[in-house]
Formats: structure tokens, C-alpha cells, sequence
């Protein structure tokens, strides 16, 4: 159902109509229970079960010669492997579980993503109420963590991965952690954007020439 582009259980109908192509299908409410009975064991046990998928799938695109493809930015070519994290806003119409307030005047979630820019894969994210801080490091440490459990070993050690962020996730936690990862033999950097303060400028202001480096832009060379 999810392959076919359906988003939400009752979408099981299509697929349960053609019992020919598909054989059987649950019913929605058999498929409410397992989804109410889903526990941290279960997601585990999912998150494996794609981890291994997703390493037969690399490995089928080595071996076809096309392989995991570069990321781009400002018109060139970035080695390795990206991973973007972000947040965003989920509406919700009624009062759901965990459904709470927004800064922006809204009402529902506020889950946290990550996705390989390379591929365009979703490799991690973690639900949350819609009044969860942007820039809380603990959410930001735990989705970049499953993220790399999803990256095969062949590709998590052994190659350049950059973490690109917005300003929530320039906490001084979720960064001094990306550089702890390469403790443990994987080479992560990070690129976060950051709040432009007065204290801020003074600093940018007093770097030497020597530290500056050109910034590229989309369809630029550097700007």
C-alpha cells in the first residue's frame, strides 16, 4: 500500500479489491491492532529489516555500475554521502495523541527527518508533539544516529558523510556529537545554519582573510 503511494490505512482498500493480483489483505481494522500493538521492539525489528534491504539494494546498484550517485550543490559535485535533517509541520484536524499547540498559531505534530541526499532516501525520523523545540539536540542526536544505522557498513566507514542542518541544529550537543562519531571510525562533518547576533558579527567581523573561503550559490560558481 505504502509502494503505491497510499497514506493512510483505509488506502488498504485498493489493494484489498484486487485480491487476484494481491492475495489476502488485512482489514482495516486488523491493521489498527498491529498498529496499536507496535512497540520499541517492533520499530526496531522494522529499522533492521530495512537496514538490510537498503545494503542488497546498494549492492545491486554496484553491481549494475550506476552506484550511489553524488550529491550536488552550487553546481558542483560534494564528495560522499549527505544527510539532511529537518523538521516540519504536521496539521492535524482533531485531537490526535500528542497533538499540541504551535508557536505559529497551528495545531498537530512536529516530527524530525532525515533524508540522503544522494538518493532522495527517508532514513530516520522521529515523531513529536507539535510544541517539541526545533533545536532540541537530544531529537537531533537520535535521528542522525538510526540515519547512519540505515547507511551500509561498506558506506558508513570509510566515507566522507556531511550532516546538513538548518539553525536548530547548531546546538553545541548535536555538533560536539557529530564529531564524536568519528571516533568510532566514521568520518561525519557537519554544515548548520546560525543566527546572525551582534556578538556574532563582531566575531566574523575581526577573522582574518586567511579563514574566509568561497561560499558556492545554486547555479554559481561561488559568491
Amino acid at each position: 500500500m505504502l509502494a503505491d503511494g497510499g497514506e493512510a490505512i483505509a488506502d488498504l482498500a485498493v489493494l484489498r479489491d484486487q485480491a487476484g493480483v494481491f492475495g489476502p489483505v488485512a482489514s482495516t481494522p486488523t491493521a489498527w491492532r498491529l498498529l496499536a500493538d507496535t512497540n520499541e521492539a517492533a520499530l526496531a525489528s522494522l529499522r533492521a529489516a530495512r537496514g538490510s534491504a537498503r545494503e542488497v539494494a546498494w549492492m545491486q546498484a554496484a553491481e549494475t555500475g550506476e552506484g550511489i550517485p553524488a550529491a550536488r550543490a552550487g553546481g558542483r559535485e560534494l564528495p560522499g554521502l549527505v544527510l539532511d535533517l529537518d523538521a516540519t509541520l504536521v496539521t492535524c484536524h482533531s485531537q490526535k495523541e500528542q497533538a499540541a499547540p504551535t508557536y505559529k498559531g497551528g495545531f498537530g505534530f512536529h516530527p524530525l527527518l532525515c533524508f540522503l541526499a544522494n538518493t532522495g532516501e527517508a532514513v530516520s525520523g522521529r515523531l513529536r508533539p507539535r510544541n517539541s523545540g526545533a533545536n532540541t539536540a537530544a531529537d537531533h542526536i537520535a535521528v542522525l544516529d538510526q540515519a547512519l544505522a540505515q547507511i551500509p557498513d561498506a558506506h558508513r566507514h570509510g566515507t566522507d558523510i556531511l550532516v546538513r542542518a538548518d539553525s536548530a541544529g547548531s546546538a553545541k550537543a548535536f555538533l560536539a556529537h557529530v564529531r564524536d562519531l568519528r571516533k568510532r571510525g566514521i568520518r561525519t562533518f557537519f554544515s548548520v545554519g546560525y543566527a546572525i547576533t551582534e556578538p556574532v558579527r563582531r566575531a566574523v567581523r575581526a577573522m582574518p582573510d586567511r579563514l574566509w573561503h568561497p561560499a558556492p550559490e545554486p547555479g554559481r560558481d561561488a559568491a
